[in-house]
């Protein structure tokens, strides 16, 4: 199973994104701007494809088996084997500011420049997880990152 996220759109601070299961459009995401350098926190991640596993500590996970996903969560969907990344996680937020290098999803996207935000993040995030935390588990679960948004910005 693949989860795509194609980035379409990025400005000076945000990268929004089309997300697909298997070529399904599932949602859109969100995650920091594209840098040359990294600087932590503050950078996505190279395209590419990745495997996903599942990390069950730390303080989201734990959030999340408290909380609004109790009923579903397994452990947090984590983005394996970035070079020069780590602890790179699939999870709600509305801005930027709440990635950390993540991916945060969302059912709609606000692409205004400089203010990108996501909305209804965890509607968006339960159905993600749902469809795919069963491979996440299983060990067949990759992501793909695709960078449209450059492709588009040098044409």
């Amino acid at each position: 199973m693949r989860i795509t996220v194609q980035r379409v759109l990025s400005d000076g601070d945000s990268t929004a994104s089309v997300v697909s299961v298997d070529g399904e459009r599932l949602c859109y995401g969100l995650e920091d701007e594209p840098r040359r350098m990294k600087v932590a926190g503050e950078t996505r991640i190279p395209a590419g494809i990745y495997q996903v596993g599942v990390h069950t500590a730390g303080s989201l996970h734990e959030r999340y088996s408290r909380n609004v996903f109790a009923d579903i969560h397994r452990g947090m969907l984590h983005v394996l084997d970035v070079p020069g990344f780590g602890w790179i996680l699939i999870h709600c937020g509305v801005t930027d500011e709440h990635t950390s290098g993540c991916l945060l999803v969302g059912d709609d996207v606000i692409t205004t420049h400089g203010a990108m935000r996501l909305v209804d993040s965890p509607s968006a995030y339960r159905r993600l997880y749902e469809r795919v935390i069963g491979a996440a588990l299983a060990g067949v679960l990759s992501i793909e990152f695709v960078d449209d948004d450059l492709e588009a910005a040098a044409a």
